[in-house]
């Protein structure tokens, strides 16, 4: 149904129910419309039929403001090949192919285009491929097996500069049969987004530990960046006592700053929640429905390889608030913030620590 169809509709719906229930009052009460429009419907029926209920009050588009058609048809493909990615998501991997669009601008397309919700992309993505018979992609399947997405989870962070503040937590993957339950240990640094991630059979303070020697000590060691202060969660494999728990022992050997989140606030430590999310819906799912493994050493490949591509090459949307808190009423709702060149934290993001 055109545009056009939808302004008719329900005029003529309102048309029809008068005559049938004989009564123009009940009619307009039914339909919401009040008893002039129902005249002013039937006289521009009477007099030019069908068309002449346009709704001749809105404004025409101005045809030079809008975008080239070839990045109109890239924004429609897009939806097709990525329909949970958001507007924002969308400009930003459009950018790192040279095609430039703004978030707005997507989602303008995506109106002219009956595409502008998670639930009419997918609709619109099954008829596609019911009409033309061709296949499911991986992110496409993806889309559409995964529930509709929770609001992300914004925590109370400062940093400045890399090494600042980075983020640890523990993240279950699952159970695989031959190998056991699989834990993950993630580091973000808060400042450049950077990832580690390794798996495990078991979590314990050795394992938290281990993650840190293993592989951020050394890279930022690698990149004279000294790592200041780490944020945690209250979990036994982070906390405990600092004469005798592995965690606390080595973070004090390396003169490195212990923070922990509120009890029950995991959404202080969100940027790890939203990692966990991303890496779920991006990784996991994928490499889980490709491969079986019984290995743990052919996971850790497969996660090295992935995160490869989210460090270097992914396109990303971050607020950015450079030092300054920003909880649920913090310095993010000021209007300042709002500008492109603050929100917007694209493939091309600020790289200090990667050469």
């Amino acid at each position: 149904m055109n545009q056009t169809a939808k302004i008719i509709k329900p005029k003529l719906g309102l048309l029809e129910l008068a005559k049938q229930l004989g009564n123009v009052q009940q009619a307009c009460k039914v339909m919401g419309y009040s008893r002039d429009s129902y005249y002013r419907f039937k006289k521009l029926y009477e007099q030019g039929g069908e068309l002449a209920l346009q709704e001749i009050s809105r404004k025409k588009p101005i045809e030079k403001n809008r975008v080239e058609p070839h990045i109109e048809q890239a924004v429609v493909n897009m939806a097709y090949e990525y329909p949970a990615y958001g507007q924002h998501r969308v400009a930003n991997q459009l950018r790192q192919e040279g095609i430039m669009v703004s978030g707005s601008g997507v989602r303008s397309i995506w109106l002219r285009h009956d595409l502008e919700s998670f639930k009419k992309r997918l609709i619109a993505l099954e008829t596609k491929v019911a009409q033309e018979g061709c296949v499911f992609t991986e992110n496409q399947l993806q889309a559409l097996e995964k529930a509709k997405a929770s609001k992300e989870a914004h925590g109370e962070i400062e940093t400045h500069h890399p090494g600042y503040l980075c983020a640890q937590d523990t993240y279950y993957v699952g159970h695989i049969k031959g190998i056991g339950k699989i834990y993950q240990q993630t580091f973000i640094d808060t400042y450049s987004r950077l990832a580690f991630a390794k798996v495990y059979t078991e979590k314990n303070s050795l394992i938290a530990a281990d993650m840190l020697n293993d592989k951020e000590l050394p890279f930022f060691d690698s990149e004279q960046v000294p790592l200041l202060r780490i944020l945690t969660d209250q979990g036994t494999e982070y906390n405990g006592h600092k004469e005798s728990h592995a965690y606390e022992l080595y973070l004090n050997l390396e003169d490195i700053e212990h923070t922990k989140t509120k009890a029950y606030s995991p959404q202080t430590n969100g940027i790890c929640e939203r990692f966990h999310k991303t890496m779920k819906t991006e990784c996991y799912d994928i490499l889980f429905r490709r491969k079986i493994y019984t290995q743990l050493s052919e996971i850790q490949n497969d996660i090295e390889q992935w995160l490869e591509f989210y460090n270097r090459e992914r396109a990303h949307s971050v607020n950015i608030v450079m030092g300054r808190h920003h909880g649920k009423h913090g310095m993010m709702q000021r209007g300042w913030l709002r500008k492109s060149n603050w929100r917007i934290y694209f493939a091309h993001r600020t790289r200090i620590l990667l050469k």
